[in-house]
């Protein structure tokens, strides 16, 4: 439940970023005056060549939308990353963990971030390198890290559900949820 509670800020900073990048993209299609001037400009120095201009235009203007979603999809990993960091570092629980009396412990920032880094793969990173990927054009490829996110997703949380309680998460780095229905002692920490 509180990877749940946890998963929704991600949705809602990812929509967030999906309405930003749609209005970035919007604003340079919408930009008539600033197509016209390079349009125009690309014409006087294509040297009769229409169609390499008007080419070069929309490749640029295609370039440019790819870049946006590349970027939103950059800032998603790093702000779930941030959020789940942050809030380990400095209280030792995210959120979803707090409303249900969980805690990460021992979280020093190191392990944090260790935690952190492992949970932000498993929830928004590969799945993020596969949409790059398949926004690049590399299908196949997309596919394949596809397979490998929800084989990372599945390796990080079905271990919570087995005697031990501890995801691939705690597990590297040395940590372990405690509190209402979780372990109730840490597990030893790793040197």
């Amino acid at each position: 439940m509180a990877w749940l509670i946890d998963f929704a800020l991600v949705l809602a900073a990812a929509t967030g970023l999906g309405v930003l990048t749609f209005n970035r993209i919007s604003a340079l299609v919408a930009d008539v005056p600033g197509l016209a001037t390079r349009g125009g400009f690309d014409l006087l120095t294509a040297r009769g060549d229409v169609v390499g201009a008007s080419e070069a235009l929309g490749l640029s203007l295609w370039g440019k939308t790819v870049l946006y979603v590349e970027e939103a999809f950059g800032l998603l990993v790093l702000v779930t990353f941030l959020y789940q960091w942050g809030c380990l570092a400095l209280a030792g629980r995210t959120v979803g963990k707090g409303l249900l009396g969980l805690k990460v412990t021992p979280c020093v920032p190191r392990r944090a971030a260790l935690r952190a880094a492992v949970t932000t793969a498993a929830d928004v990173a590969v799945y993020a390198v596969a949409c790059v990927l398949l926004i690049e054009g590399q299908f196949l490829l997309s596919v394949l890290v596809w397979a490998v996110a929800v084989v990372v997703f599945l390796l990080n949380a079905l271990p919570v559900l087995l005697p031990g309680r501890r995801s691939l998460a705690d597990r590297m780095a040395g940590t372990a949820v405690t509190g209402a229905g979780a372990a109730a002692t840490p597990v030893a920490a790793a040197p």
